[in-house]
């Protein structure tokens, strides 16, 4: 039977972990009466919101101090090293310790007669907390299925947490292993989060599930969100007294007296003097906490073909090192379905669906590195199918000493992005960022990267059904590649503002306002190879563009021009077109007036006369002939009378003279 552990932590220290405020009790009061029975997404009010953080701190402190008791308590003697309880105020703690064989349902069974029950139906009702210390191992498995119920009410939760132990979750396919929150008010789940749910951490240490379904657990934060596994946090030495020299608070008075007298009998035996003890060599019995305090170690997890639905985050995973998720399911999360948030490192997720959450489905925080998803699947959630971020987590010098260096080599491939509510998939920031060969359907916009992101490649997806744009790259991006995508039904194919890309070899169909949008600083940007075919103003649209960009041997001849004539008129309108066009201008106008003016001068104006006319030498004009007037008027109307050259006298005329 397990020991109670009041001795080493007394009910008067302690937080209340499970139970509720008073506080809490008194805002949730009226409520939950118009809680969602179905555990959609709920509304909190400040008061609610102030509750879960209030119940979410309690918790902390709870673990805390039970961490503390569990470091010292082997150092007490052999008996600590077997299971024992902690009095953690108005609830119970179980701490397993560790020991070569898991334990399984028998020994819960057996350690825990009265909180840990099987009922008619064949499942178990936990009604204490478990808590596995470093080393522990808890296997919960039965080859004919098992169902594990987690109390959680208005009146308090549960919780399984491990602290560098093993926990293992694991069915059959035939038969799946079943945890989850259980209010024992109404016999079914717990789907109202604003008191508080059942949850289940792996701290450290090791974690696997294998056909396993978890559901409805969590609140509030990632930590207590469902299913949480996380690294290990730095324990506060401060809180932790040597097994030899325990404070009045911690022990009763029947304790205190059994510790006055090993006291003496050790200061009889110990040679001392002004309060220092002689000990002998070898293996420190209290080690010296200013120097051994641990680092942080990281979780390592195992997920496959399970399903985890209706928690408050689906999978959160935080700290982490060679985490594998294949198979699985996270369904209708109250916020984002899987999150891998700070520090993880190597994690390969493949296979898996996250549909219908209230948030993201795929979540890769700051600070995650090397995480690959392939093969997997956003459907229908509110945020993000996926959303990568690898931006640096400060900006320069800051209270926690943050590197200012950006994360990446994350990949999402061969996955699909379906209605979702905002992007199909967005990458925040980071480098070396990869998506390819996905299928994006719906949303607002497909595929976003912005927010400083370097070195992206984004190629050989298929899009469609974009609100706004199929493709969009802003807000100071370098060095991406948009290539070998296909873009379809989207009002415009690929957008680039502020930022820096390749867009070659890409094919936009059926775009309903522009092809390709080039806005703003895009200098040294490339637009090549690619085919356009839509309807809308624009095919290739840069009039808002500023920097020179490279724009060679695209196809759109299968793009309808829609734009009007004052449309077109301003796309051609830049100012060196205008500049030439009236500088042109105004050279015809300056030669049509000239003309004009000179066949004026020529119309109105005496002909200038040479100046030296005078000086001229005179024209001879032919002789005139005078006939005699007796031939004339022997023949006077004759014509063909000849004329006699005898009778022709030469004379001059007046002007010669």
């Amino acid at each position: 039977m397990p020991l109670v552990a009041v001795a080493l932590l007394g009910s008067a220290s302690v937080a209340h972990a499970a139970p509720k405020t008073v506080l809490a009790e008194r805002v949730l009061a009226g409520a939950r009466a118009g809680a969602a029975d179905d555990g959609e997404e709920q509304a909190f009010t400040p008061e609610e919101s102030e509750a879960q953080a209030a119940l979410v701190a309690a918790e902390d402190k709870r673990l805390d101090q039970v961490r503390a008791v569990a470091a010292v308590a082997p150092l007490k003697g052999a008996k600590w090293s077997q299971p024992y309880r902690l009095d953690t105020g108005s609830g119970y703690t179980l701490v397993l310790t560790a020991r070569t064989k898991p334990y399984g349902i028998s020994d819960l069974l057996s350690l825990a007669p009265q909180t840990f029950v099987r009922k008619r139906d064949g499942s178990y009702l936990l009604t204490e907390n478990l808590y596995l210390n470093a080393g522990a191992k808890l296997k919960l498995s039965n080859p004919g299925g098992l169902t594990v119920r987690m109390a959680s009410s208005n009146k308090g939760f549960v919780s399984i947490v491990s602290f560098g132990g093993r926990l293992t979750l694991e069915g059959t396919a035939q038969a799946q292993m079943k945890i989850g929150s259980w209010d024992t008010r109404t016999n079914k789940p717990d789907t109202d989060v604003r008191d508080g749910r059942a949850y289940v951490r792996a701290i450290g240490g090791q974690f696997s599930m294998k056909y396993a379904t978890v559901g409805d657990l969590g609140f509030w934060s990632g930590r207590t969100g469902g299913l949480s596994l996380t690294g290990t946090d730095r324990p506060d030495t401060g809180n932790i007294d040597g097994p030899d020299t325990p404070t009045s608070d911690d022990l009763n008075q029947r304790e205190r007296e059994k510790a006055a007298d090993k006291a003496e009998e050790e200061a009889e035996q110990t040679p001392s003097s002004g309060g220092v003890l002689a000990q002998p060599p070898g293996e420190l019995t209290t080690p010296d906490s200013r120097f051994t305090v641990p680092d942080m170690s990281y979780v390592s997890a195992e997920v496959d073909h399970s399903t985890v639905t209706g928690n408050t985050y689906g999978l959160f995973v935080s700290g982490a090192t060679g985490v594998s998720i294949t198979d699985t399911k996270v369904l209708k999360s109250f916020q984002d379905g899987l999150v891998l948030h700070r520090y993880v490192t190597n994690a390969d997720v493949e296979r898996t669906t996250s549909k219908d959450n209230g948030g993201n489905g795929f979540v890769l925080a700051r600070a995650t590195q090397q995480v690959k998803i392939t093969g997997s699947t956003a459907r229908s959630n509110g945020g993000n199918g996926f959303s990568l971020s690898g931006r640096p987590l400060a900006s320069g010098p800051s209270a926690s000493g943050e590197s200012i260096s950006s994360y990446g080599n994350n990949s999402v491939s061969n996955s699909t992005a379906e209605d979702n509510g905002r992007y199909g998939i967005e990458i925040l920031g980071g480098v070396d960022v990869g998506v390819q060969n996905n299928t994006v359907r719906g949303g607002d916009m497909g595929i976003v990267a912005r927010k400083d992101a370097a070195k992206v490649a984004i190629t050989g997806n298929r899009l469609k059904g974009q609100i706004r744009q199929g493709i969009s790259v802003r807000d100071g991006v370098t060095a991406a590649q948009v290539t070998g995508n296909i873009v379809e039904n989207a009002d415009t194919g690929v957008y680039v503002r502020d930022s820096v890309a390749e867009v070659r070899g890409n094919t936009i169909q059926d775009a309903t306002n522009h092809g390709v949008s080039m806005v703003g600083g895009v200098g040294g940007s490339t637009i090549s190879y690619n085919v356009i075919a839509g309807v809308g103003p624009s095919a290739l649209d840069t009039v808002r563009a500023n920097g020179e960009t490279d724009i060679k041997k695209n196809q759109t001849f299968a793009w309808h021009d829609t734009s009007s004539f004052w449309t077109k008129f301003r796309h051609y309108a830049s100012p060196m077109t205008l500049l030439w066009a009236f500088i042109l201008l105004l050279i015809l106008l300056a030669a049509v007036m000239g003309r004009r003016q000179h066949g004026s001068q020529g119309r109105g104006r005496r002909r200038r006369v040479h100046p030296y006319a005078d000086k001229q030498t005179l024209a001879t004009p032919p002789p005139t002939e005078i006939h005699l007037a007796a031939h004339n008027r022997h023949n006077p109307h004759n014509p063909h009378t000849p004329h006699n050259p005898h009778n022709r006298v030469p004379v001059m005329t007046h002007d010669q003279w």
